[in-house]
């Protein structure tokens, strides 16, 4: 088996090529070849000549090492991904390599592969290609609504003294995937005679072309917006995401939310054991030392959607929060708690009456407001493991 470990840069990749992992790899780290290649037409045939049988890597974002991943792919290389953290414990506990480089990095990812390579639970998954695309395009929803926001504001600060009468108007995409209304007639895109009289009586003092432009950039993100939402409703279609769905609906979930959990949780069964169900198993407990139920499923799938507890001790100092996973996907259950939950005009069904209830119980007993929200979208997560578990069945 020939082993390629990588070690992915913005326009590079340094490359350690092994057949078997060396038995000293402190002392052979000074003598091995170290390959470097540049994204580019010459460092894929570079790469491709070395006929790797399989790839190893850390998976850098969506960006950087996918240029190199599905070239390989399509050369029929098996990809494996080893997660940060893992890497650098087995870096730093099993190989005495000098200070962390490029090339060490490389070797000490193929030397990973002859250790772990029969035990898949050691290697991140690799994503199917539509949960993949998935994935792919939340994040770039994520990032246009970084994007957009400074402009927007930028704009309406602007507005205050120009046009100060639509300065705080909240204006959304028309039907037909139509730009906003108030953006687009700003833009010179859409016309609106609502617009055009309200201009005509304004107080400001005029409209100049830096708004003009703050719109036409508007526009244009919000025409990508569309265009990805498009594509992410065609995906979410996919017969396997079918029982999700049906699940998500009870929750309300919009489109986007469904989206984004969809690309942490599918297929569910890598949270599930070997015969399907639940993982629960019974341990002492570290502090009271008496038995007790660790529902290990549960707590993997809280922590692939950003809502697993965590505790850090130090001294006598204990510190209980809610960390890990996808921060966005913790984002936007946050933002469907604020949106779909917390309003009691939103709670249309049974399961979103029931979490409606519980906040205000929370909000009652004089629990701040964001924890409150943070704890009935901990509650919200639980539930829904329960319910995929049984939709699935």
């Amino acid at each position: 088996m020939r082993i390629v470990g990588l070690d992915v840069s913005k326009s590079s990749v340094s490359c350690c090529l092994l057949e078997s992992k060396p038995s000293d790899v402190r002392e052979f780290y000074y003598d091995c070849k170290f390959y470097h290649f540049q994204n580019n037409q010459a460092g894929i045939s570079g790469l491709l000549a070395l006929k790797p049988d399989v790839a190893v890597l850390e998976p850098t974002g969506v960006n950087y090492s996918k240029f190199w991943t599905q070239l390989l792919a399509r050369a029929g290389v098996e990809i494996r991904l080893v997660g940060h953290k893992e890497l650098r414990r087995y870096r730093e506990n099993h190989l005495g390599l000098p200070d962390k480089d490029d090339d060490a990095d490389s070797l000490a990812i193929a030397c990973y592969y002859f250790d772990y390579c029969s035990d898949r639970s050691r290697f991140v998954r690799v994503l199917d290609p539509v949960v993949s695309r998935i994935r792919e395009l939340v994040l770039r929803l994520n990032h246009l609504n970084k994007v957009q926001s400074p402009i927007i504001n930028r704009a309406r600060q602007d507005l205050a003294w120009q046009f100060p009468e639509v300065a705080l108007v909240t204006s959304k995409r028309g039907v037909s995937g139509k730009v906003p209304l108030l953006w687009g007639w700003l833009a010179g895109e859409r016309e609106s005679k609502k617009y055009d009289l309200r201009y005509s009586k304004t107080a400001g003092l005029g409209l100049n072309d830096s708004v003009k432009f703050h719109a036409q950039r508007i526009c244009s993100l919000q025409r990508e917006e569309q265009l990805i939402e498009d594509e992410l409703a065609v995906l979410l279609k996919d017969a396997r995401f079918e029982k999700y769905i049906q699940a998500f609906q009870e929750f309300n979930f919009g489109d986007r939310l469904q989206a984004v959990i969809i690309s942490q949780i599918f297929p569910l069964e890598n949270f599930l054991g070997e015969d399907g169900r639940p993982v629960v198993k019974i341990r002492k407990g570290r502090i009271s030392g008496k038995p007790t139920k660790r529902y290990l499923s549960l707590r993997k799938f809280q922590k692939a959607l950003g809502y697993a507890p965590t505790q850090e001790s130090s001294g006598d100092i204990s510190k209980n929060k809610v960390s890990g996973g996808s921060s966005i996907c913790r984002k936007a259950i946050w933002q469907w708690v604020f949106g779909a939950i917390e309003p009691a005009r939103r709670r249309s069904n049974p399961v979103t009456q029931d979490l409606g209830r519980w906040l205000d119980q929370e909000k009652a007993s004089g629990r701040p407001v964001a924890l409150a929200r943070s704890r009935v979208a901990v509650k919200a997560v639980k539930l829904l493991f329960k319910k995929l578990v049984s939709f699935l069945d």
